[in-house]
């Protein structure tokens, strides 16, 4: 099984994914949000919801939101922001325990990509929408976003003989628009819409002095010996230079379908 795969592994990471890949991943969810208008009648159903970055600003709508997550840590942590419009439960997003056509918008942000049946994942999303309503999904490109790309570009400067990371099946295969917008239609929505939205990761340099905070959840980074972890942070030190941050431009490819 993937690392990403397994819950346990985001039940580890929850606190600190709130702290620094919660602030970054919200901006793509508020670039989703923009285009499905809610109201306070909508009812709205986050999918792999993380800590909850489109789940909470959703319900800044008035919405009622449910954010569901495999990890009962994420869960947790969603529940723990005590918004009276957001419930959280753990649910597997391959299998949704939920009626047909009960949400009026179902987003994954980063979410059904990490699935190992990732087209069931999308199904089960256009199951749950209203006839009319929205599905709208994230994906990175190729090379994955913000300190996972940036370690892949420099394992490949430094260590060109090695095996990089396996990305997620999805995000491969949903890295050109023609494609997304096909499996879109095969899950049961209609007339997809695909935009490229770039925001920059900012990768504060001070952390470096705990690269396994930085970088330990990838791969790229686990399989690494002392001596070529202490060469990336090198390199990743020589590309900030003076700078406190160094900007990690990550681009998403985001989909708005009706179904």
């Amino acid at each position: 099984m993937p690392e990403f795969e397994n819950p346990d592994l985001w039940d580890i990471a929850a606190q600190h994914y709130e702290k620094t890949a919660h602030p970054f991943t919200l901006r793509y969810a508020e670039a989703a949000l923009a285009h499905v208008a809610l109201t306070p009648d909508s009812r709205v159903l986050d999918i792999a919801a993380g800590t909850g970055a489109l789940a909470l600003t959703a319900a800044r709508t008035g919405a009622r939101v449910l954010a569901t997550d495999f990890s009962p840590a994420m869960v947790a942590r969603v529940a723990a922001a005590k918004v009276a419009n957001v419930e959280a439960r753990v649910m597997d997003g391959q299998a949704l325990a939920l009626d047909d056509g009960s949400f009026d918008a179902v987003f994954s942000i980063f979410g059904v990509i990490m699935f190992p049946d990732w087209r069931k994942g999308l199904a089960e999303m256009a199951r749950v929408t209203r006839s009319g309503g929205h599905g709208v999904v994230a994906t990175w490109q190729e090379r994955g976003a913000a300190t996972f790309l940036l370690l892949g570009q420099i394992r490949r400067k430094l260590f060109p003989e090695r095996e990089g990371m396996t990305m997620p099946e999805a995000v491969k295969a949903l890295s050109d628009p023609s494609d997304f917008a096909r499996e879109l239609i095969v899950a049961g929505y209609r007339d997809p819409q695909i935009q490229h939205v770039t925001h920059d990761y900012p990768l504060d340099v001070t952390a470096l002095s705990e690269p396994d905070t930085v970088f330990g959840m990838s791969p790229d980074w686990t399989s690494l010996s002392a001596a070529e972890k202490a060469a990336v942070i090198v390199e990743v030190q020589a590309m900030a230079g003076d700078r406190a941050i160094l900007p990690i431009p990550s681009t998403a490819l985001i989909a708005v379908a009706r179904r």
